[in-house]
């Protein structure tokens, strides 16, 4: 762990002074009227996949239990 961060460091240090003066502020952090939007899509994603996917698994499972149900009804009609 002490070599990694010994390797961080250096590269730190190979950095031009701009570059290590950015790090340690948040001048490098531009924010403009679309990263509201940017959160707002990505978190909108984030939120909603699991509803998506779990309406999916939802209907998938149902068509399995409905041909289950319709297989058992017709081997029962055959009989």
């Amino acid at each position: 762990m002490f070599y990694f961060r010994t390797i961080y460091v250096y590269l730190l240090l190979l950095l031009p002074l701009s570059a290590q003066a950015g790090l340690d502020s948040y001048s490098f952090f531009h924010v403009t009227i679309e990263t509201p939007w940017a959160i707002f899509i990505f978190l909108c994603f984030l939120v909603l996949a699991p509803f998506v996917v779990m309406a999916i698994l939802y209907w998938y499972f149902a068509l399995q239990r409905y041909k289950q149900k319709n297989k058992t009804v017709a081997e029962s009609e055959s009989e």
